[in-house]
């Protein structure tokens, strides 16, 4: 089983930028993928960003591309989600996720869910 918790959300103005962490525990030993889905009200569940907890190629939703980053910190078995010129449609609740293997962008692939963190962006 792996534990994963995010923290870092809040409400910000469009423009800000803002940084979310996902701290992963349990059997975090081995290659697994961590990544980053956010959910709108009235929206489904939407894949953001994906890595693999060893790093290498991030993978990225076109709606975030070139403004959010994601990156791992093995020493600390986090995941990062930098997110700059953040834009009200980018409110949504974000969830980190797990899984082992490879990363894929669908969310009932992932087997380990944090509890989410809200963002919010006003304009």
């Amino acid at each position: 089983q792996v534990q994963l918790v995010e923290s870092g959300g809040g409400l910000v103005q469009a423009g800000d930028s803002l940084r979310l962490s996902c701290a992963a525990s349990g059997r975090t030993a081995g290659h697994y993928v961590m990544g980053w889905f956010r959910q709108a009200p009235g929206k489904e569940r939407e894949f953001i960003a994906a890595i693999s907890r060893y790093g290498g190629t991030a993978y990225y939703a076109d709606s975030v591309k070139g403004r959010f980053t994601i990156s791992t910190d093995n020493d600390k078995n986090t995941v990062s989600l930098e997110m700059n010129s953040l834009k009200p449609e980018d409110t949504a609740v974000y969830y980190c996720a797990a899984r082992w293997g490879t990363v894929v962008r669908t969310s009932s692939e992932y087997d380990y869910w944090g509890q989410g963190t809200q963002v919010t962006v006003s304009s």
